[in-house]
């Protein structure tokens, strides 16, 4: 009977997928992120058919080497693969997947709420109210921003980030530019969307700023304090895609120098560390990498990694491989 390694307590829907297809599901019994000679451990000791593992789970070539020849993949309950040394996996011969697509609209939807919520002052407003500090209506308290109308800049053009453009455009009536390093002129004519050449041609004009890209070295700070003085001191920057792609001491300096006007992340440059100064300013909202936390969609990916398990073990081909 093959074995499968799963690293942390997942939502029951995908192991219940791979127990029904005859495997034996062993998952990790303390509820915390593995160390990598942890992991090591586990894949040395168990001699596994695959392992289903999370974005937070480091993998190396060690780790792979360790998984022993008779394992054949790693499906990374995630859409972004940073994670994983694609390389090193090649070498050992182990297939890595990711789980693409079910979550968009979960991500896409925090990813407005996110923009809401910072525009609208609505964690600030809610800590002021529970402090007691609400004495009655005043015409100048904790005046916001509106979003309708406004434009909406949107770095790295995938699902995800069409769907916000999509949101903005058809719920609130605004004006969508993008950055990606594709045009897409057919999502140009669907939303009347305008591509601009350059992230800082962006950054420029736009009075949200919402990143959907992915963590390459290309990437990585690609929010930096020289971009962060390009935006306009009325502007808002959004971040639900991976934490590194924002130097985050710039972005402290950014909001506490008013250079723009606030910030809502999901994701964050170390986790699970905050770089400190975020932590202490009003103008920015932090949410705790949950932007696809909806027990629907956490199902839908759990169920989408088995399912690229299954096809591995059954010698096809992966419906979500990365390599």
């Amino acid at each position: 009977m093959p074995k499968i390694f799963v690293t942390r307590k997942i939502p029951e829907a995908g192991i219940s997928k791979l127990k029904s297809a005859g495997y034996e599901v062993e998952i990790n019994p303390a509820d915390k992120v593995l160390s990598k000679d942890e992991l090591i451990s586990y894949l040395k000791k168990g001699k596994y058919d695959a392992a289903l593992v999370l974005l937070t789970d480091k993998l190396d070539a060690d780790v792979f080497q360790a998984a022993g020849p008779q394992c054949k993949i790693f499906a990374n309950m995630a859409v972004g693969f940073d994670n994983a040394d694609i390389e090193a996996a090649k070498k050992a011969g182990i297939m890595v997947s990711n789980t693409p697509g079910v979550l968009t609209n979960t991500v896409a939807e925090h990813t407005f709420a996110l923009m809401l919520a910072i525009a609208h002052r609505v964690a600030e407003a809610d800590r002021f109210t529970r402090a007691g500090k609400y004495h009655g209506w005043e015409p100048m308290m904790l005046l916001g921003t509106d979003l309708s109308c406004k434009t909406i800049g949107i770095l790295g053009l995938g699902k995800i980030g069409s769907r916000v453009a999509y949101h903005a455009v058809k719920g609130f009536n605004a004006k969508a530019i993008y950055y990606d390093v594709k045009r897409d002129e057919n999502f140009e004519r669907e939303l009347r969307a305008t591509f601009r050449a350059t992230p800082e041609e962006v950054l420029r004009e736009a009075d949200f700023v919402s990143i959907h890209v992915p963590l390459l070295p290309a990437t990585h700070h690609l929010i930096n304090a020289e971009r962060l003085r390009m935006m306009k001191p009325t502007a808002y920057l959004i971040n639900t895609s991976r934490g590194p792609v924002i130097d985050e001491k710039a972005l402290a300096e950014a909001l506490q120098n008013k250079i723009i006007k606030g910030a809502a992340i999901d994701v964050f440059e170390n986790e699970p560390a905050i770089e400190p100064a975020l932590l202490k300013l009003e103008n920015i909202i932090l949410t705790p990498h949950i932007a696809s936390a909806t027990e629907a969609t956490r199902d839908k990916m759990t169920e989408l990694a088995a399912e690229n398990i299954i096809a591995a073990l059954s010698g096809q081909t992966p419906p979500n491989l990365v390599r």
